[in-house]
């Protein structure tokens, strides 16, 4: 039979999966010992704060996994530590292997707390949501628009319909005022979202027709602006998209 590929995941401030240091110890003797496991056995462990670079846990934990694998009698451990946000902020915990999560969608870990922006870090994003007009109401001034009647129009005033709902992944917390691309133009969602639609101020885009294009979130229009208008975080909405949408996979330009 082949032999097993083993990761042991040292617990050294995240207090999710893993085991406590001293566990851990036990754990990766054992390991060492059993014929069915592959040598080196590598070693990870995962940041709980580095989102945050300044936090005092950060620092608590590199020294708490290079005091662990230093301490194992073996020699070129293959050791992991850093996610996206620990591998713009500690080169030195990059080690063997890098686990980037959110950056692989060329988003940025950090936009929910210092503010870093995918462009700061020369991130592009790798998706991008879109879908079309299927409608368009000119609506008088005091007019209603969905649920709630959360919003009222100002004025005599063109409102797109487009095909997308919170039963599609779109954030139900978005709020009136959250940037959406017609023709690559932004406008704003206004209205409560549906599960299948969304309605859009189109008066900074007044030729819109059925059929055009709308960027939800992606090139032109990054997640984290988008999130920043919602209750959520960018990872949210990522991964968020349902099934019943529709995937296109294609290559990546000028990579």
């Amino acid at each position: 039979l082949p032999l097993i590929t083993a990761w042991l995941k040292v617990d050294t401030g995240m207090g999710r999966l893993g085991f406590n240091v001293s566990e851990a110890a036990h754990i990766y003797k054992k390991l060492s010992q059993s014929p069915r496991i592959a040598q080196p056995i590598r070693v990870l462990s995962h940041f709980a704060c580095a989102d945050d670079p300044d936090h005092v846990l950060n620092t608590a934990q590199m020294e708490l996994f290079n005091a662990f694998s230093q301490n194992i009698p073996a020699t070129e451990i293959p050791l992991s530590l850093a996610n996206s946000a620990g591998i713009f902020q500690f080169p030195a915990a990059h080690h063997h292997f890098v686990r980037p999560g959110i950056a692989l969608y060329g988003a940025s870990p950090f936009a929910s707390t210092i503010g870093t922006s995918a462009a700061d870090l020369d991130l592009k994003p790798v998706m991008t949501l879109q879908t079309q007009i299927i409608a368009i109401r000119q609506m008088e001034k005091g007019s209603p628009l969905g649920y709630g009647a959360r919003y009222v129009c100002p004025e005599d005033m063109p409102v797109g319909v487009i095909a997308f709902g919170y039963g599609d992944g779109y954030p139900r917390t978005a709020k009136d005022g959250t940037p959406i691309l017609v023709n690559q133009t932004q406008c704003s969602l206004i209205g409560r979202v549906s599960m299948d639609m969304i309605t859009v101020d189109l008066r900074p885009c007044p030729h819109a027709k059925v059929g055009d294009p709308v960027v939800l979130w992606g090139e032109g229009l990054p997640v984290e602006t988008v999130a920043e208008h919602t209750q959520q975080i960018c990872y949210d909405l990522l991964t968020g998209v349902q099934n019943r949408v529709r995937f296109q996979w294609a290559e990546a330009k000028n990579a």
